[in-house]
């Protein structure tokens, strides 16, 4: 849904300040990895209580995300590993933002959030798997609610609302561990067809 707006609004916030960073010679790998280390900041923000202000910093890791891949195409720096590491790091990227979740978690004793953290995990990372493994075997899979866009808006948005309402995260755990599930399916369906 968000993906499908995703190339003119993220040229919209990332072009200006990707203009910037070509000059400076960074590459897009080097972003990459600083996305990573981002999201690592953003997990131990989260692992230590600081929900509310972890979901600003879940859209500004995010946004810092998209910025390798457009410095990748204004730069000319676009390669095949580029686009591999991109795809990969995301994946470490978006674990570690739930592995910070989840140490929060552990401290209280919270199962049903941590089993709904591990199901959001493996749903995220097959939402991803079969979008790529159809793409290999030459089909396109890249139909449903939840690619990684919605996943990273919706986390904020309940850890933003957590300081309103402590279920509202719950809330948004539930969502997340079952559109990803929903997605994989809808995915799988798709390629079938």
């Amino acid at each position: 849904m968000i993906s499908k707006l995703r190339p003119g609004l993220g040229r919209l916030l990332t072009e200006p300040i990707v203009r910037l960073i070509a000059r400076t010679g960074i590459s897009p790998n080097a972003l990459t990895i600083t996305g990573f280390l981002l999201n690592a900041l953003v997990a131990g923000v989260l692992a230590g209580g600081y929900l509310f202000l972890g979901g600003f910093l879940v859209l500004f890791a995010g946004w810092f995300d998209m910025l390798d891949g457009a410095l990748a195409r204004i730069s000319g720096k676009s390669t095949r590993f580029g686009t591999l590491l991109d795809s990969t790091v995301d994946r470490f990227s978006e674990a570690v933002v739930f592995l910070g979740l989840l140490v929060f978690y552990l401290a209280q004793g919270a199962t049903l959030e941590i089993l709904l953290i591990y199901f959001t995990i493996v749903g995220s990372i097959m939402v991803s798997y079969v979008k790529a493994r159809a793409e290999g075997l030459g089909l396109r899979s890249e139909v449903g609610l939840f690619a990684r866009p919605e996943r990273v808006i919706l986390l904020a948005l309940g850890l933003l609302l957590s300081r309103i309402s402590p279920v509202a995260l719950l809330v948004v755990l539930w969502i997340l561990a079952v559109g990803t599930t929903i997605t994989v399916l809808h995915r799988l369906i798709h390629a079938w067809r």
